[in-house]
């Protein structure tokens, strides 16, 4: 497996092999030894996954607080995303910062988005299937986001203002300045 440290060094851009031959390929996707020599030692709980109909399609940024908080292990099984992780942990050298990768079907990679960050991404191929693992369960009560285009961020999305799709409930997340004491 191929581990690259990004902009923020506990998000993880990892690449599985894969052997092809005139059939396809196989890829070993996740190995929990594997993982944990990577430092994603967290055990998964649950397996999510989304399809996005239309290319500029905005989901996040979300997280979950405490007692539910979630790392996520995020991957493309079909099209390709722009895929974001802010840190949000108060006290952190690096909080209000941001690492960002292209994660596709083609290219195989994955991110890891540890307990503590935001979490978004936005479709850049239509017909975009994306499939997670978390470590934590879903908690309504536990969740949180952040306005995709919040001015304090200043996020490099893919997708122009006017183009995005987002739910009705991305639409009217709180601004970054709500998030200041969530991950203490």
């Amino acid at each position: 497996m191929k581990i690259e440290r990004l902009a923020i060094g506990e998000i993880l851009l990892i690449t599985p092999p894969r052997f092809g031959d005139d059939r396809g390929y196989f890829s070993e996707t996740y190995s929990q030894p594997r993982m944990a020599e990577a430092g994603v030692p967290e055990p998964f709980v649950q397996d999510n996954q989304s399809f996005s109909r239309a290319c500029f399609t905005v989901r996040g940024l979300h997280c979950q607080v405490a007692p539910h908080v979630q790392g996520k292990l995020v991957r493309v099984l079909r099209g390709a995303i722009w895929d974001v992780a802010v840190d949000a942990r108060a006290g952190s050298p690096t909080f209000g910062r941001h690492a960002a990768a292209v994660l596709s079907a083609e290219n195989g990679s994955q991110l890891w988005v540890p307990p503590g960050f935001l979490h978004g991404f936005c479709t850049i191929a239509p017909d975009t299937e994306v499939a997670y693992k978390v470590t934590g369960p879903y908690d309504r009560a536990c969740e949180r986001g952040v306005l995709w285009t919040d001015a304090t961020l200043a996020l490099p999305w893919p997708a122009p203002a006017g183009e995005a799709m987002l739910s009705d409930k991305d639409r009217v997340l709180p601004g970054w300045a709500d998030a200041a004491g969530w991950f203490a």
